[in-house]
């Protein structure tokens, strides 16, 4: 197991607080193992076994728990009133109602509550009716490349092959425990995504055509960081699967939304970087793992660019940062990052090696009339640290900073 510190952080941030820690995210990308770390630190920090509470509703124990009565007098039963509870409750959305039973315990006891969860559903107009102000969202995202190079880094390997290996294989935590061969991985991964599309977002949604989610996710990851819309993808799909009857993009852009709230996927609206705004049409998407995008396309050279594009965007999520496409006139950036300190614009390409390039990816930060920070991410190696005030930095140099 690899020590996810940025997360154990926030979560002790809130610790002993009565604000309700919500760990989002894709399944398997950490919740389960981040919560029993922390439980086990409550451990080691003099916290008794009766005061904390641990249900995991992936266990056959727990199966017959479905109910928010259910879980309520489950948990209530062991509550201890002269003392501090620590109640842990992993992928809790399997629980009908389970927002009521956390609210009650909050207000009746004193608890200390964690909640993870692999659907955005969590956040329904109930929860937020019955919980507002009182819960924070954590979102967890696989690892890092800081955080797989740290567990590497005195492997053998050097950053370069660690760096490929993390494009093409994913950061999925598990990964760190299988043998480092291509064909366990592959199929560590693909049992990863038939696992997500069949709970997450099959048996969440109640959907039935499988064959068209599959078709819509495989056009994601084949059509990373490019411009797309509902109506251009059922186009798609209709030609590419010689569909005799017309594909409503309102039903494209409902299963979009279905692999979004699952956390497979990230959408990054357009924004027009003269008017200040966000912008309602033509998005990019990006995959939540580089690893499961290649079990669906592969991996080669040709989706490189692709590939670490989709990982400056994962990395400028995980540093805090709302992330849009840039429109400047008619000139695209890249990335918008946005937070409550700062605005930061980025490019990212595999080579600046020749002018026209070179040209390419300085020419959409002219004319943006602000002095925000411009930064060029680049696959080389280079010396160049500064063109007209833009930054150039090395992809790994940035990952690792």
């Amino acid at each position: 197991m690899i020590y996810r510190t940025e997360y154990m952080q926030r979560l002790k941030a809130f610790k002993d607080n009565k604000i309700i820690k919500v760990v989002t995210g894709l399944r398997r990308s950490g919740k389960s193992t981040l919560l029993e770390m922390f439980r086990d630190e409550l451990l080691h920090s003099g916290v008794t076994p009766e005061q904390i509470q641990y249900i995991n509703f992936e266990l056959m124990k727990y199966d017959s728990i479905r109910t928010y009565k259910q879980l309520y007098d489950l948990v209530s039963a062991k509550i201890l009133l002269d003392k501090k509870n620590y109640l842990f409750f992993d992928e809790i959305q399997q629980v009908n109602g389970w927002e009521k039973t956390i609210n009650s315990l909050s207000l009746e006891c004193d608890a200390d509550i964690y909640v993870t969860g692999s659907n955005a559903y969590l956040f329904s107009s109930e929860l937020a009716t019955l919980i507002s102000g009182r819960y924070v969202e954590i979102k967890m995202l696989p690892l890092s490349f800081k955080e797989y190079y740290s567990y590497y880094r005195d492997r053998g390997k050097s950053r370069d092959e660690l760096f490929n290996n993390y494009l093409k294989y994913g950061g999925m935590p598990q990964l760190l425990s299988l043998p480092q061969d291509e064909l366990t991985i592959r199929t560590f991964l693909s049992s990863i995504y038939d696992t997500i599309i069949l709970k997450d977002v099959l048996g969440r949604n109640k959907l039935k055509d499988i064959d068209l989610l599959k078709r819509i996710y495989a056009f994601l990851c084949g059509n990373v960081g490019s411009i797309t819309s509902s109506n251009s993808m059922s186009k798609y799909i209709v030609n590419e699967a010689k569909l005799d009857t017309a594909l409503r993009p309102a039903t494209v852009g409902n299963i979009l939304e279905m692999l979004e709230n699952a956390f497979i996927i990230y959408r990054a609206n357009r924004y027009d970087v003269k008017g200040k705004e966000v912008l309602k049409s033509l998005e990019k998407y990006y995959l939540a793992d580089t690893g499961l995008k290649n079990t669906i396309v592969g991996y080669s050279l040709e989706n490189y660019g692709h590939s670490i594009e989709n990982v400056v965007y994962l990395e400028l999520l995980r540093r805090g940062y709302q992330v849009y496409v840039g429109k400047n006139d008619t000139k695209e950036i890249d990335f918008v990052a946005i937070n409550k300190e700062e605005t930061r614009y980025f490019q990212v390409t595999e080579t600046l090696a020749d002018k026209a390039t070179q040209e390419r990816e300085i020419a959409p930060f002219r004319f943006t009339h602000d002095f925000y920070e411009k930064t060029i991410i680049t696959a080389d190696k280079t010396y160049i640290t500064n063109v007209n005030g833009i930054k150039i930095v090395n992809i790994i140099d940035f990952l690792l900073s």
